[in-house]
């Protein structure tokens, strides 16, 4: 097999012919990589922690956190010395060559685009419920939820994906600067959640620690809670892909990356401290005395029974569940509303991202169409051609697709692209060692290898199922680059 592979100058040359307007600044990165990350997971996703781990979900951030922290030491390295769109894919192609490449882009896929089809119905069931406690309005279940949730047609969903799609075309500094707004209101959120609760902590709820133990087949324990927990971290790596709309990119894109994922660990084991403390995070358990996975037909069964009704592992909104039990039912409605206007910031994130892997890989001639898809709008400066067929996508998605194992699934992308950009780092260290490099991992052969290592056990502690899909995923995805990208790219005919 021949890994043909794009020089790290080629790269840089081929993206100064086709460029976009840089416009972004640290700040403005940062809140990117924020807007990214806090959202579905640490509104959402803490009750399917409290389910598989109890308080040890405490333990699973860390861990999760960590994985992240070690990745972003080696995203900023990378994103530094090349500072072109495409994150993981445009890096894993001057590395690793061009095959791995378009496996990475084609796992990302499931990042980006998975990922923002699942916040947007989330986002959909708190428009509901919105509109329903405020307004009074009862919009029909058909309307709601896509055939294989019983309805026709998620139409809220598919709204705000569009919406989303018009301001990613509009301009990025324009989408930035709303995110940043949305940022502000989500993070002011966070912290009132954690002046009420954090003061109500009582120890005794964080025992048993541990009730479902360490590591579980089922994806139960604290390993399988850190699997899922994180979906509430992916998305700082976005920061990565707007290196070539960024001013000053060797410094401001590692400020972006480790910024964001800094504000957001420290928020994210505060709030599930007082969620933990406050009112408690014990699983629910079935008759015979046994915790089940959250999101299977038992689970829900055990959670219609009335004495699990105050259970913090059944509450679809568990921050606003834990001050509503504290006594706190108005301050706990405005922490709904802070979610459901926060989703979009994570979906603007999603899109934008996946827009820009499939701009470069359009660029690199791996895709039908190039010319078409790499056009950039004249008056907007943005790719509008991959963001309009991106965000036609991600809709149809939103509106037929349950949330269902979504989550679990954009994990497995994104971790099989941490994965290649663990070993990217450490194979350029060797290759090209006198390189530039404005950022430098710290202790690259202790922080590539951990960074490898975590990836590949978040990733075997996910679901069996989840694995096999997206082994799947990326076998689908080899029969299309062999069917076209491998014939089509510029690197398959001879230099002249």
């Amino acid at each position: 097999m021949n890994f043909r592979i794009k020089s790290l100058d080629d790269t840089l040359a081929n993206a100064e012919r086709k460029s976009l307007k840089r416009s972004l600044g640290a700040f403005q990165l940062t809140m990117m990589g924020v807007g990214a990350i806090i959202g579905t997971g640490i509104f959402v996703l803490t009750a399917e922690a409290a389910q598989k781990a109890g308080p040890g979900m405490m333990l699973s951030f860390i861990i999760a956190g960590f994985v992240c922290a070690v990745a972003a030491l080696c995203y900023a390295e990378l994103a530094s010395m090349v500072p072109v769109s495409g994150s993981a894919y445009t890096y894993s192609y001057a590395v690793m060559g061009e095959m791995i490449a378009w496996v990475v882009g084609w796992a990302l896929v499931l990042e980006y685009a998975v990922a923002g089809g699942a916040v947007s119905v989330g986002w959909s069931n708190y428009f509901v419920g919105l509109m329903d406690r405020s307004l009074g309005i009862d919009i029909p279940e058909a309307l709601t939820k896509g055939p294989f949730a019983g309805g026709i047609m998620n139409v809220p969903a598919a709204a705000i994906a569009l919406l989303v799609t018009w301001l990613l075309v509009i301009g990025t500094r324009e989408s930035a600067s709303v995110n940043a707004v949305l940022v502000i209101i989500k993070v002011a959120a966070l912290s009132v959640f954690v002046v009420l609760t954090v003061p109500m902590i009582n120890g005794d709820n964080f025992q048993p620690f541990a009730p479902n133990g360490f590591w579980d087949t089922t994806g139960l324990g604290i390993a399988g809670a850190a699997a899922s927990i994180f979906f509430a971290y992916i998305g700082f790596d976005a920061v990565s892909t707007a290196a070539e709309e960024t001013t000053n990119p060797q410094r401001n894109i590692p400020i972006g990356l480790i910024g964001s994922l800094g504000i957001c660990t420290v928020f994210y084991l505060v709030v599930a401290a007082g969620v933990i403390g406050s009112i408690g995070a014990q699983p629910v358990l079935n008759d015979v005395g046994m915790a089940v996975a959250p999101g299977s037909a038992e689970f829900a069964a055990i959670c219609a029974q009335p004495q699990h009704a105050q259970a913090l592992a059944c509450s679809g909104e568990p921050l606003a569940f834990a001050l509503d039990m504290l006594g706190w039912e108005k301050v706990s409605q405005v922490i709904g509303l802070a979610a459901f206007l926060a989703l979009p910031s994570v979906i603007l994130m999603m899109l934008f991202g996946q827009t820009r892997i499939f701009f470069v890989m359009a660029r690199d001639g791996l895709l039908p169409g190039a010319d078409t898809l790499t056009k950039v709008h004249p008056k907007f400066n943005t790719p509008y051609v991959v963001t309009l067929i991106t965000g036609i996508a991600v809709t149809a998605f939103a509106a037929f697709f349950p949330v269902g194992v979504l989550a679990d699934i954009a994990n497995s992308g994104t971790l099989f692209a941490f994965l290649a950009v663990s070993i990217g780092v450490l194979v350029l260290r060797v290759r090209e060692p006198n390189r530039p490099r404005p950022f430098k991992t710290p202790a690259v052969w202790v922080v590539g290898p951990l960074s490898l290592l975590g990836c590949g056990f978040l990733f075997f502690s996910l679901p069996l199922a989840t694995q096999l899909t997206f082994l799947y995923w990326l076998i689908a995805g080899l029969v299309i680059y062999f069917a076209y990208g491998y014939w089509k790219s510029p690197l398959a005919k001879p230099r002249a």
